[in-house]
């Protein structure tokens, strides 16, 4: 099913200001260096959900930083609140992964830069293949 325009709208204000709260919590909570990205945001048809999508450079913190934004999910749901109570009535509860779609990307291309090259070795498809 194709997403409603309201949808997508509210879903581009709270990336916006998601990537915001969350690079400014990540500065000021000692994290320098760390660079968090909403790479994307899915809201449900009913608009009570909201599935955050977080792209994390260095990937090693990603795991880590996951763990604290979730248990702080409540104080940066207050504060998206806040910056959107003249656009949006209810927020929606934030539900927050890791996209490792750039990590993928990056380990195909290093796989056909390197060793590893399928395309050059092809007994090395018989261990990729899924089961």
């Amino acid at each position: 099913m194709e997403e409603s325009q309201r949808q997508r709208k509210i879903a581009s204000v709270l990336q916006r200001d998601l990537a915001e709260v969350l690079q400014n919590a990540a500065t000021h909570g000692g994290m320098r260096g760390v660079l968090i990205s909403v790479t994307k945001v899915k809201v449900t048809v009913d608009l009570s959900v909201a599935k955050v999508y977080l792209s994390v450079f260095p990937n090693e913190k990603g795991s880590e930083l996951l763990k604290g934004i979730k248990s702080n999910s409540s104080l940066i749901k207050h504060e998206l609140a806040q910056r959107t109570k003249h656009q949006l009535r209810r927020m929606p509860q934030l539900e927050f992964f890791i996209d490792d779609s750039l990590e993928y990307i990056d380990k195909i291309e290093q796989s056909l830069k390197g060793k590893d090259n399928p395309l050059d070795n092809p007994d090395l498809l018989d261990k990729r293949k899924k089961s």
